[in-house]
């Protein structure tokens, strides 16, 4: 007898448990549009203009010296010559090998010397052409205001004030 109970009990829970899954579901209802507050914020003047009056745009990034490209060797993983940046170098002597000039050049704070010649690659350039005088380099410009995307950038071997 317990077990015909049981088995009505089961059954009479199977049945509400399917009704109550067929039932339809009642809908949220609707809110307000987050649109209708953005209708109560006020317009500026029609003659409204922004004067700049020396204030840097704040849409440049801060990690730019000047018109230097933000470039990080250590975020590259470029090592070596190719992880300097052209405002960084320091030319410490010019070489004639096989009747090429060979630059021998040192990075900031590393006490390396490296050796370029025209072609090898830097951080943010190429060395064009070297001198006996100066090493040339044609400087990638990654500034999106500027014009021109890439200029030439002379390094002299001794600058005006050692040469006295």
């Amino acid at each position: 007898m317990t077990r015909h109970l049981s088995i009505l009990a089961l059954a009479w829970w199977l049945g509400t448990a399917a009704a109550a899954a067929q039932a339809p579901a009642t809908p949220a209802p609707a809110t307000a549009p987050p649109a209708a507050a953005a209708d109560n914020l006020p317009s500026p003047p029609a003659d409204y203009s922004y004067a700049t009056a020396g204030r840097r745009d704040p849409f440049m990034t801060l990690t730019r010296v000047g018109g230097a490209p933000a470039i990080d060797p250590k975020a590259t993983g470029r090592l070596g010559v190719a992880g300097l940046l052209s405002e960084e170098l320091t030319v410490r002597g010019i070489v004639l090998s096989n009747g090429n000039y060979v630059a021998m050049v040192s990075g900031p704070g590393t006490g390396q010397t490296y050796s370029v010649r025209a072609g090898s690659r830097l951080a943010d350039g190429t060395v064009q052409s070297i001198t006996p005088r100066a090493v040339v380099i044609l400087q990638q410009v990654s500034d999106p205001l500027s014009l021109e995307k890439q200029r030439e950038v002379r390094k002299l071997l001794r600058t005006q004030e050692e040469g006295k």
